[in-house]
């Protein structure tokens, strides 16, 4: 049997999450007939997931890395539940390799909207010798066990992540509703029919479900979002001179992780990222895109996906990303 939730709100209610301005501006235009297409389509779709898992779960999350997907995720969160406050906490898993622009926008949007922050520190494994670091320097799979340890540590049974279909092969076999078992791990074999759009949210104690409300946008989709809403995101997404080395194809940002290798040259150039990872392992694209409309032009003509073209850790073998989510990887 389904229960419909059903949420009564005062609209004299201030929205916490922001000034009235601000408010104001996140939904000015928004409902013209004109508007009513693809994207909002997918805007629907989106909203009408997160209010459901609100009526079937007790304590969902977002999973908020500071990437353009995780962005418009709470983008969406927030207006699916306006004018009450987002009634979910954000989950940062920090490799402690991140690049400082999106620590910055992290912290900069958690602030803006009140919102509450828990930080799983892959640091704190490796200095308490929980986890050791890999010989290759990558951490983007070292998140797994603090992954896994903040959603059974804070009982969290729904876990919205950013993940798109398009991105990769792995995702692409994925449903909204993922089931994830006792010890986090995905078997595509446990995939649960999604007719009509009605999620089976069942789970077994010490299980949880990873909810995927932008399954169905694409790159090019999520980006012509971000310029409809006017959507803020970490600024090197876009266009800006970085010192970068060419490391397998990608140009890669020298930090904490290391910096240029034998035969490799710092050379200072004009990149924008396409996706957001750990920075040993993620690499950035030549542009001159500076600006959403650029970018859309950009990636019209692009034959490349964003992973394909700047995760390194993708490209270990053809099911690298499967072999990471049976681990429990989002």
């Amino acid at each position: 049997m389904r229960v419909a939730l059903i949420m009564t709100i005062d609209l004299t209610d201030q929205f916490t999450t922001g000034t009235a301005s601000d408010i104001d501006a996140l939904f000015a235009g928004r409902t013209t007939p004109a508007d009513f297409d693809t994207l909002t389509a997918l805007e629907s779709e989106a909203i009408h997931i997160f209010r459901e898992v609100a009526g079937e779960f007790e304590r969902p999350v977002i999973m908020f890395s500071g990437g353009k997907d995780s962005t418009v995720l709470l983008h969406l969160a927030i207006k699916a539940f306006w004018p009450a406050p987002m009634p979910f906490p954000v989950l940062h898993v920090d490799t402690g390799h991140n690049l400082p622009e999106v620590l910055e926008f992290r912290d900069r949007l958690v602030q803006r909207h009140g919102l509450r922050l828990v930080v799983a520190s892959v640091e704190d494994y490796l200095a308490d010798g929980r986890l050791q670091e890999r010989a290759d320097g990558i951490r983007n799979p070292l998140q797994i066990q603090p992954l896994l340890d903040a959603i059974g540590d804070n009982r969290f049974d729904a876990v919205f992540g950013g993940a798109r279909r398009d991105e990769e092969r792995a995702r692409a076999k994925e449903r909204i509703f993922s089931l994830r078992d006792a010890f986090g791990q995905w078997d595509p074999k446990r995939q649960r029919p999604e007719l009509w759009n009605l999620y089976n949210g069942r789970h077994a104690p010490g299980e949880h479900v990873r909810v995927f409300p932008l399954s169905n946008f694409t790159e090019l989709d999520i980006w012509r979002y971000i310029a409809r809403e006017d959507i803020e995101l970490a600024s090197l997404y876009y266009a800006h001179e970085r010192s970068v080395f060419n490391r397998d194809g990608m140009w890669m940002t020298p930090g904490p992780w290391g910096g240029p290798g034998d035969g490799q040259e710092l050379e200072t150039r004009s990149v924008r990222y396409r996706t957001v990872g750990d920075g040993s392992t993620t690499g950035a694209v030549l542009s001159d895109a500076a600006d959403n409309q650029a970018i859309l032009d950009e990636l019209t003509v692009s034959r490349l996906t964003e992973r394909g073209a700047t995760r390194g850790d993708d490209r270990v073998s053809e099911a690298a990303m499967e072999d990471r989510k049976r681990q429990g990887y989002f």
